[in-house]
């Protein structure tokens, strides 16, 4: 077996010295110190990150808010009303960031464009996508457009785009139209299949059962991605370590491959 480390999903966005963190896994500090980047060292407790987007309330996307907690200032955070329901209500991550940095919640609203004043020359544009609340959401058992996020994020410069969906449990019209359109997709890549972590003896559950499109068989994310255009770059994010993609030397790696399919990485840089 063959395969490299990976920190949990998160991805970080800049259009000069700043960056917007676009969700805080639990590994948020082990990716602050292996981007220097990330760390200009202007003053105490200083970093480069200027503001947060959340894509959805899921524990791997907001447990490194806890370890942001020392923040000199409220953490301007920007998300759905309905995460913002499962990270007060539910999980309520906001209130225990109040008796530290605090929170200076921005709304995300659903199909429109917005700009963080920070990080000049990049726009984004959040799509609601099929995919599953966390456990602890309000919205858990009725779920509801917004409580998951796919996000459309344009450099003005170039009006090049990349789309970054790490939870989708099945592709519609508008989010396939966008990454139809981009230059490149940051999608889904828990799963290899639907049954994976039933056959391994970990879950009762199938990957769309809790809200991932599997890559391999009917309706795939491999079919979907086969489907875009030639020159669109094609990445997985979010993968599972029970997903055999991670094994550089699987088969399922290979098929990746021949597919022009890549597998992200802790460091991987993309620019527009």
């Amino acid at each position: 077996m063959q395969a490299r480390a990976r920190t949990q999903s998160s991805i970080a966005v800049t259009g000069g010295s700043s960056w917007v963190l676009v969700n805080a896994s639990p590994d948020v500090l082990a990716q602050l110190r292996a981007n220097p980047d990330l760390q200009p060292g202007r003053a105490i407790r200083d970093s480069a990150i200027v503001a947060i987007i959340l894509v959805d309330g899921q524990v791997d996307h907001t447990t490194g808010l806890y370890m942001l907690r020392e923040s000199v200032r409220p953490w301007p955070i920007w998300c759905t009303d309905s995460t913002f329901a499962d990270l007060t209500r539910g999980n309520p991550v906001f209130g225990v960031l109040g008796h530290f940095c605090g929170v200076d919640r921005r709304r995300i609203e659903l199909n429109d464009s917005f700009t963080v004043d920070a990080v000049p020359g990049v726009r984004w544009r959040a799509l609601p996508v099929a995919s599953k609340p966390a456990p602890y959401s309000p919205n858990r058992e009725a779920p509801v457009a917004g409580d998951n996020l796919a996000l459309v994020i344009e450099d003005q410069s170039s009006g090049q785009t990349v789309v970054y969906a790490p939870g989708l449990s099945a592709i519609d019209g508008e989010v396939w139209r966008a990454m139809q359109s981009a230059a490149c997709v940051l999608v889904d890549g828990t799963f290899w299949s639907d049954d994976e972590m039933i056959r391994l003896g970990v879950s009762s559950k199938c990957a769309r059962d809790i809200g991932h499109l599997p890559q391999d068989g009917p309706g795939g994310m491999l079919e979907w991605l086969d489907r875009l255009p030639s020159a669109t770059r094609r990445i997985l994010i979010h993968i599972n370590n029970t997903n055999p993609i991670l094994d550089e030397t699987s088969a399922e790696a290979a098929e990746l491959s021949r597919r022009g399919i890549e597998v992200a990485w802790d460091g991987m840089e993309i620019t527009l």
